[in-house]
């Protein structure tokens, strides 16, 4: 049995590593580079695939797999919108993600971004590299005086609010489908303007579905707490970056961190060399503000997590090819 894992980088290879040495009769080659339609070649003689990456798995890529007979696909990642669905189904190809490679790892880089905005640190840092040490007017805010609203209460969604609890702070929470126990603690409000308007900070963690594409725009910034911060840790394409600029300009959003951009692709993880030549002048914008931090979707970056994304594919990976099927088998 042969699996060929792309994309692989430095920190995932002794995790990879680790799980070859405990599957002997697996043969698994490791190739560096993405799959696409240049190195999907490299597939050829393979059983199943295993990646991770922003770029799209194109309607090309999975033609080829295709005619290779490979029908097991397993994403190292959670989110699968990148993934052609006529063409796998066309291919018969079975599509395996990693629903929660660690939910802690997410929420705690959500939270740890909310205590930053309320400390203004990122205002302080500031001041101390040009040798202010002053306080004033820099004044914070505690934690345990905020109503953190919680978007869609997920695996991470849950964590957050366990976390938020700790620090005293009141939590309410939106989602379509809400979780039983905590409803039982009656947290959810009946609308997404009911989160909006009694929220001090709003944290997102749903899913890049259609229907969520820019769900924070103009309409509905403008049903916000004035003052209101946004966390974004979950999917780019949730906010609409201009709108954000416009809440930012005009004070009504008084702070924002975002893990993840609309248009990172090709931009996060990725190093230019110098600030001026990030090319993406709405980025360099944000970045440039006091009360904006942004964070090159590293929420998922911890030993865990990484460790969780390479092992977890593996295992799936391994489970299509032996019995047909996963439980981490995503339905396109």
């Amino acid at each position: 049995m042969k699996i060929i894992a792309y994309g692989i980088r430095d920190d995932e290879a002794p995790y990879l590593k680790d799980w070859e040495a405990q599957h002997p009769d697996v043969e698994v080659k490791s190739e560096s580079k993405l799959l696409d339609e240049d190195t999907v070649k490299e597939a050829e003689g393979f059983d199943g695939v295993v990646a991770y990456q922003q770029k799209p798995y194109t309607k090309a890529v999975l033609d080829q797999l295709g005619q290779y007979g490979i029908h097991a696909l397993s994403l190292r990642n959670v989110g699968v919108d990148n993934v052609d669905a006529d063409a796998a189904k066309a291919n018969d190809i079975h599509v395996t993600n990693v629903p929660a490679y660690s939910p802690s790892a997410i929420a705690e880089l959500a939270v740890t971004e909310m205590m930053r905005l309320l400390r203004n640190t990122k205002k302080f840092e500031d001041k101390m590299r040009h040798g202010d040490l002053t306080w004033a007017p820099d004044i914070a805010e505690e934690m345990n005086q905020q109503t953190v609203g919680v978007y869609a209460t997920g695996r991470i969604g849950r964590e957050v609010v366990k976390i938020v609890k700790g620090f005293g702070a009141k939590v309410i929470a939106y989602d379509p489908f809400p979780n039983p126990e905590l409803q039982k603690e009656g947290i959810y409000v009946d609308t997404p303007a009911e989160l909006y308007a009694n929220s001090d900070i709003l944290t997102l963690h749903a899913p890049a579905l259609k229907e969520n594409d820019h769900m924070i725009n103009d309409e509905t910034i403008g049903q916000m707490k004035p003052g209101i911060r946004i966390i974004n840790a979950a999917r780019g394409s949730l906010i609409d970056t201009d709108a954000l600029i416009r809440g930012l300009d005009s004070g009504k959003i008084a702070g924002a961190a975002l893990d993840v951009y609309e248009d990172e692709v090709g931009i996060f993880n990725t190093n230019f060399g110098s600030f001026d030549k990030i090319p993406d002048a709405r980025l360099k914008d944000l970045m440039k503000r006091d009360n904006v931090l942004i964070t090159p979707h590293i929420a998922f970056y911890t030993k865990v997590a990484v460790k969780n994304m390479v092992q977890f594919a593996m295992d799936a990976s391994l489970s299509l090819l032996t019995t047909g099927k996963s439980d981490k088998e995503v339905n396109l």
